[in-house]
């Protein structure tokens, strides 16, 4: 018998469901609420709301657990390469080395786009933002393959989805180059996915370019850790928009727009600004503690603490790792990584930050990571979507196979009641 939760209202006793997930979460199903009471549910910001079913990414913020496909995040980020993630979230199973390298093969032969996608580039100034560049780059796309996007199931799927894998990279490439004034770079396709993608991007016109084993590696575990989130702010974005049966590509351009905002994919970016701050106010790190402890002052300590995990983001801890890999080889300290460094280490020790549970989160190392890789603040989160790609189409796909209805949100209407001219 399932098990259901019961109010009454209006004289009238009424029965919700309640159903499980596979790991023990429950919730109520109020589908019918509304046609039997006349009732709809508040929840700003949906954080008490289920929008879908989903087997794709499991989340506990509780216990700080993060699993793809029932893999811990964990172990994928120490024994897989970021295209075998891809395959895991978009298709549902680690690649054998036989699929992997067909796989692999397939991005290699689509990895070229059309020429005229360029018009598009150069129409923006140096000074656009990368991410504003790279959302119209994606949505553009769709004009130069037009056969490609629609859905028809999974296997037919399959020619849209590697075109975008292969040139999702080359058009994330080409905002880097075009920020910093050098001719584009196509794909290498005698490197491996994240090896090609540090090419495209580091690559000087007048030198060879011989990869830097220890940021490649860190490379593709930070695009692992920014794989898939759940129903986070863009990948539900990207499934609300495709629920009105837009094709792939407009919606995972639209899942760029939610992904750019400084409280989502931004917040890298926004903790060097923040760093920086601190440092042109005399490097008082003790002063933004205390400005962030103080209720009344708007200031916020950026990268620290999460929506939904109230633990230790697991990401996390595995990215500090990655960061003190890529920061022990290099020479001179940078000092915004000094600031951080210390700013982390005070706020570990202070009881409010303690007694929240606001730990640093995987904005505070992802940042400090690409800085030492030399990449531009303003390509942060650009190098986020790279990570997030394979997890928003995985969305996409699983939300037209389940035939999920339009997202349609209700409202509770505070405006005028009724108004009249004279």
């Amino acid at each position: 018998m399932q098990d259901k939760i019961q109010f009454e209202y209006n004289g009238k006793v009424v029965d919700l469901p309640i159903f499980k997930g596979v790991k023990g979460e429950q919730a109520i199903d109020i589908r019918q609420l509304r046609n039997t009471t006349g009732l709809v549910t508040y929840d700003p910001g949906y954080k008490n709301t289920g929008s879908c079913q989903s087997a794709i990414t499991y989340l506990d913020g509780e216990a700080g657990l993060l699993m793809h496909r029932g893999y811990s995040i964990e172990d994928l980020c120490e024994n897989c390469s970021f295209i075998e993630v891809i395959h895991l979230l978009i298709f549902g199973n680690l690649p054998t080395t036989s699929e992997k390298d067909e796989f692999l093969n397939e991005i290699r032969e689509k990895s070229l786009v059309d020429e005229d996608l360029k018009g598009i580039l150069k129409s923006f100034p140096k000074t656009a933002h990368p991410m504003c560049i790279l959302a119209s780059l994606t949505a553009g796309l769709v004009a130069f393959t037009p056969h490609l996007g629609s859905y028809t199931g999974i296997d037919q799927m399959r020619s849209s989805i590697i075109k975008l894998l292969a040139a999702f990279p080359i058009l994330a490439s080409w905002t880097h180059r075009k920020s910093r004034g050098l001719p584009l770079n196509y794909a290498n396709t005698s490197l491996s996915y994240v090896g090609n993608i540090a090419y495209m991007m580091f690559r000087q016109p007048h030198m060879e370019y011989y990869p830097n084993p220890i940021e490649v590696k860190a490379l593709n575990k930070l695009l692992i850790l920014h794989a898939d989130h759940e129903q986070n702010c863009s990948s539900s974005t990207v499934r609300i928009v495709g629920s009105s049966h837009a094709d792939l590509f407009p919606s995972i351009a639209a899942g760029l727009s939610a992904l750019w905002g400084k409280l989502h994919g931004g917040a890298n970016q926004a903790v060097i600004e923040m760093l920086i701050q601190i440092i042109k106010d005399g490097n008082n790190i003790q002063k933004f503690i205390d400005k962030a402890k103080d209720k009344k002052d708007p200031f916020r300590l950026m990268g620290f603490g999460h929506r939904v995990y109230r633990n230790f983001d697991p990401r996390s801890k595995l990215l500090k790792n990655i960061a003190k890999e890529v920061l022990g080889q290099k020479k001179n300290v940078d000092p915004i990584l000094e600031t951080a460094i210390e700013l982390e280490q005070r706020a570990l020790e202070d009881e409010y930050f303690i007694s929240r549970k606001l730990y640093p989160n995987v904005d505070f190392y992802s940042g400090l990571i690409y800085r030492a890789m030399d990449i531009p603040t303003k390509m942060f989160t650009v190098m986020f979507a790279l990570g997030r790609l394979p997890g928003w189409i995985a969305q996409w796909i699983e939300m037209r196979q389940n035939n999920e209805p339009i997202g349609r949100p209700r409202q509770i209407y505070v405006g005028h009641k009724s108004r009249r001219l004279k």
